[in-house]
């Protein structure tokens, strides 16, 4: 399976750095990119690398388009002459694009599948989606993605909600840890030791609730002692509109 991914910025660049973590075969990635100097890195890696999205769908299997939403239908201008249906699927992972302006705009019957990761798909701990549209191969893009941390299959509809959730929740995510590193400094912590501290504490509950049958609250309830401290800070969160806040943040970030 050869993979080409056109866009080498924050998105695709993250895509190609996690599927080379992964262990996935140098000589199988092909990374274009209008400027040169974002490919150096992949070309040391073993890579193909090219400014030419021609040259890069023609060596692919699966064509991930990872620009920006404006500049998807222009790239797909160049590149659908060279689409065969027989043999590409082609992955956008360019947020708010539909389905059906990607058909509209590929024509062909060539496999069509929108899928969001996050940034942490560099670190292979992305939380992806993945919505068929004009189903092909399915199961190689789950594959495909699975190698950088958790797929789950979703409706299109869902699509805002799951980029609010995931790919914007990576910032409201480093927000918090900013705040409590804030708050750590403030404690008497150096920022260095303050954010080990807090990477490390939000790593735990993670993994806490990443067990089967977990739930928040069941974690929160083993660390409130009655009349105890994490109780008070709890409170004092919750008086200040934390979960509201949250909430609110959430349904403010889905694009109408």
């Amino acid at each position: 399976m050869r993979v080409s991914i056109i866009g080498s910025g924050a998105m695709g660049g993250a895509i190609g750095r996690g599927l080379l973590a992964s262990g996935f075969p140098p000589g199988d990635l092909t990374m274009a990119n209008p400027s040169a100097g974002k490919l150096i890195p992949f070309a040391k890696a073993g890579a193909f690398t090219t400014c030419d999205n021609r040259d890069a769908v023609r060596r692919a299997d699966i064509v991930i388009l990872a620009v920006k939403p404006w500049l998807v239908a222009g790239v797909i201008e160049q590149i659908k002459d060279d689409l065969d249906p027989a043999r590409h699927t082609v992955v956008s992972v360019a947020a708010g694009v539909s389905g059906d302006t990607l058909c509209g705009d590929i024509g062909a019957e060539t496999g069509i599948y929108i899928v969001i990761p996050n940034t942490a798909a560099e670190v292979r701990q992305s939380m992806t989606f993945i919505v068929p549209v004009r189903e092909s191969d399915t199961k190689s893009v789950a594959g495909l993605f699975g190698r950088l941390g958790n797929v789950m299959q979703v409706e299109e509809s869902l699509l805002p909600a799951a980029t609010t959730l995931a790919s914007c929740g990576i910032a409201y995510a480093m927000r918090y840890i900013r705040a409590a590193m804030e708050g750590g400094v403030e404690l008497g912590f150096r920022a260095s030791a303050a954010q080990e501290i807090v990477v490390q504490t939000v790593k735990g509950a993670a993994a806490l609730l990443s067990r089967e049958g977990a739930h928040p609250e069941s974690e929160i309830d083993k660390v409130t002692t009655p009349g105890g401290l994490t109780i008070r800070g709890l409170n004092e969160m919750e008086h200040a509109g934390f979960t509201s806040a949250v909430v609110r943040g959430l349904k403010a970030g889905i694009k109408k």
